[in-house]
């Protein structure tokens, strides 16, 4: 990828950039979006929590990674989210002085930064913290007595400061109008809805279709898989489900014959899944959801839960069908929907589709809101991938209100 920034008059340095990302302990969407950025920014210093090295890949590995003091707290790495009270002062105590653009990727604390005043500060948000507002309950449910008091002690301080940390933002990114949603609720901000990158190219379809249905993800509760094994067992249709974690070995236990899992596979046996796949099942309500853009790109549609990020993914009665309710009856109703209308669905449809979501899009989305805040910053635009099915104005979209429904 060529340079992005060039600075006339300034050529004796790169600008400097710093991207603030909540924790680095894992490789999941959060990351994926931290690894563009990088492309885009090759230059730009990490700042974060906690860091385990070993648990990233190495495009995060060969960046400037720094932490904050959490990182020195005992067992940090393992119990980061106990330390959670205190990442709003660990980030800032964070020293950005010099930095040009600061970048925070937000679903932990990310974006309370303290941003030097001439600096300008972008977030992009995958969700506000969900342990504070639109999943408090659930979390402290789960929490135990001692979690549940240090909750109900520690969290409200903690909203405010979330909501008032957001006011220093220059701008925000929302991962989708679900997201932005969100953002507005808890943040009282406006956004722009900017979808991650997605690997779409990666993807192809194929002309072996089959009769099996595939459904993917992790096996925990609220991906919602025993939706898809008590439909699939009625149905007695096959399904793959691909996955692991806790609710494997009792969704193994119940399921029927015409069911059969895999709890890994390696990137070449999922991308021919995808593609082979008579159509996904997604039961989970996502923030975004990349899974049903990859099986978009795979030339596959989707039988999906009609909230969330799929409503910006999934184009109803083009690229797949909604089911309304997490229930097994609803999407029992939905697949034998779908087998009457299967005869109407056209692959192509869903590859273009996907290529909305391709990472030249975000990097022209994002780089377009760095030219418009930044003018003294010239940026070099990436060229868009070929063939892409709408028109293109900066690849993101800016709406003042929030979209609370999309059908």
């Amino acid at each position: 990828m060529p340079r992005i920034l060039d600075f006339p008059g300034r050529k004796d340095r790169q600008p400097r950039v710093a991207i603030i990302h909540y924790w680095l302990v894992t490789m999941r969407g959060g990351e994926r979006v931290l690894e563009r950025l990088l492309k885009l920014f090759p230059q730009a210093d990490i700042y974060t929590h906690v860091y385990d090295p070993e648990a990233v890949s190495d495009v995060i590995r060969a960046a400037n990674v720094r932490t904050t003091f959490i990182q020195r707290m005992p067992r940090a790495i393992q119990r980061y989210k106990s330390y959670l009270p205190l990442m709003p002062f660990a980030l800032e105590e964070l020293d950005l002085s010099g930095y040009d653009l600061v970048i925070s990727s937000e679903s932990g604390p990310a974006k309370g930064v303290l941003a030097p005043p001439d600096a300008t500060h972008i977030c992009y948000c995958h969700s506000p913290m969900r342990y504070l507002w639109d999943h408090y309950q659930q979390y402290r449910e789960t929490a135990g007595m001692v979690g549940r008091a240090t909750m109900s002690t520690i969290f409200p301080g903690m909203r405010t400061w979330d909501m008032t940390s957001a006011q220093r933002l220059d701008h925000v990114f929302a991962n989708s109008r679900f997201i932005q949603s969100r953002v507005k609720r808890a943040w009282g901000r406006a956004s722009s809805v900017l979808h991650p990158p997605v690997p779409v190219d990666r993807y192809a379809p194929t002309n072996n279709v089959s009769g099996e249905y595939l459904w993917v993800g992790q096996m925990t509760a609220y991906k919602r898989p025993d939706i898809a094994l008590d439909a699939f067992n009625r149905l007695g249709l096959p399904l793959l489900m691909v996955g692991d974690g806790e609710m494997l070995p009792e969704l193994r236990r119940r399921a029927m014959p015409n069911i059969r899992f895999a709890r890994h596979l390696d990137y070449t046996s999922l991308r021919n899944a995808y593609a082979q796949a008579q159509a996904l099942i997604f039961t989970a309500e996502e923030d975004f959801g990349i899974v049903p853009v990859e099986a978009n790109a795979s030339g596959r549609p989707v039988i999906g839960f009609g909230k969330g990020g799929l409503l910006d993914t999934v184009v109803p009665d083009e690229t797949g069908l909604y089911f309304t309710e997490q229930t097994p009856e609803s999407l029992i109703e939905a697949v034998q929907g779908y087998q009457r209308w299967a005869r109407h669905f056209d692959p192509m449809d869903a590859v273009r589709n996907a290529r909305r979501f391709a990472p030249e899009v975000f990097d022209h989305g994002f780089l377009s809101k760095v030219a418009e805040l930044r003018p003294d910053l010239p940026v070099r635009l990436p060229v868009m991938p070929d063939e892409l099915p709408f028109p293109v104005s900066g690849g993101a979209q800016h709406v003042d209100e929030p979209a609370l429904s999309y059908a």
